[in-house]
């Protein structure tokens, strides 16, 4: 599974670093940044939960 995040859409609210420390962090503008490669699999759940809990879809996993 991997990560992205729409840059464009995303708010930096800091919910899905919240959620998964593991995949997501904020960089210097306030946006949200995935992992570079593969999610771990030990983090494929949170990070769903992420992409779920983001309120304005930016980001999707797959």
């Amino acid at each position: 599974m991997k990560a992205k995040v729409d840059r464009d859409t995303c708010i930096g609210c800091g919910l899905c670093p919240s959620i998964c420390p593991e995949v997501f962090s904020m960089d210097d503008e306030d946006k949200s940044v995935p992992i570079e490669g593969d999610i771990p699999n030990d983090a494929e759940d949170s990070a769903k939960e992420a992409e779920e809990s983001c309120p304005v879809d930016a980001i999707e996993v797959k």
